[in-house]
C-alpha cells in the first residue's frame, strides 16, 4: 500500500507540476492567477490538516472519497505544489537566448518550449524531483491517519497487539529506509551522470563553442 501511494501521488504529482509551473509562465494573467492560486494553497498549508479536512469535512458536504484516492489526491496536489517551483525556476534558468534562436528557425512559442526548452530544463529538474520523490515516500505515512492500511499503520496495529514496541518501530525505520534507498541511489546517479554534461557545457561556452 505504501509502494502504491507513492506511485499514483508521485504520478499525480508530476502532471500538476508541470501543469502549474508552466502555467505560471502564461503569458494570460488569468492562467497565471489560477496557477499561484492552487500553489500558495497547497504550499501554505499543512499536508496533514489538508488531509483530514478532505476525508472528514468533505462527506459533511457529501462529498465521500476512499481513503487511498483521498490520500492520493492530497499528497499528489501537495508536492505538485512544491514541485511547480522546480519546473518554473528550471524553465527560467534556460537562457533566452535559445527562445529567440528558436524563433529564428520558425518554431512558435508552444514548439520552442517542447522541443528547445523543455528537453533542457528537464534535466535541470531531474535531481530535485528525486528528491522530492523520497520526501513522498515518508510523507505517506500520514495516510494511516485516515485508516489506509499502509506500512505506519500495520506496525502501529502491531505493536500494540504483540508489543515489542521498540522493535517494531525500529523494523518500520528500517523499511522506510529500504524503500527509499533506490530513489536516494537513482538520484546520486543522476546528479553524477548530469554534471559531467553541465561541465563541459559550462567549458564549451568559456571556450565560445556552441
Amino acid at each position: 500500500m505504501t509502494i502504491e501511494l507513492t506511485v499514483a501521488s508521485a504520478i499525480l504529482g508530476l502532471l500538476t507540476a508541470f501543469g502549474a509551473g508552466l502555467a505560471q509562465l502564461s503569458s494570460f494573467k488569468a492562467i497565471r492567477s489560477a496557477a499561484t492560486l492552487y500553489i500558495e494553497f497547497w504550499r501554505g498549508a499543512s499536508a496533514l490538516v489538508q488531509l483530514f479536512v478532505a476525508f472528514y469535512v468533505l462527506p459533511v458536504l457529501g462529498i465521500s472519497l476512499p481513503p487511498f484516492l483521498v490520500a492520493t489526491l492530497v499528497l499528489g496536489l501537495n508536492v505538485g505544489g512544491y514541485g511547480s517551483q522546480v519546473v518554473r525556476a528550471a524553465v527560467q534558468s534556460i537562457g533566452c537566448g535559445q527562445s529567440e534562436a528558436a524563433a529564428s528557425l520558425g518554431l512558435s512559442r508552444v514548439q520552442a518550449m517542447r522541443l528547445v526548452i523543455l528537453p533542457q530544463a528537464i534535466r535541470l529538474m531531474l535531481p530535485t524531483f528525486g528528491n522530492e520523490a523520497v520526501e513522498l515516500l515518508k510523507l505517506t505515512a500520514i495516510a494511516s491517519l485516515i485508516t489506509l492500511q499502509d506500512l505506519s499503520l500495520a506496525a502501529r496495529e502491531i505493536a500494540e497487539r504483540e508489543g515489542h514496541a521498540a522493535l517494531v518501530y525500529a523494523l518500520e525505520l528500517a523499511i522506510y529506509f529500504v524503500l527509499g534507498l533506490p530513489l536516494m541511489r537513482l538520484t546520486n546517479r543522476l546528479e553524477a551522470r548530469l554534471a559531467p554534461r553541465d561541465r563541459d557545457r559550462a567549458a564549451g561556452t568559456v571556450a565560445g563553442t556552441p
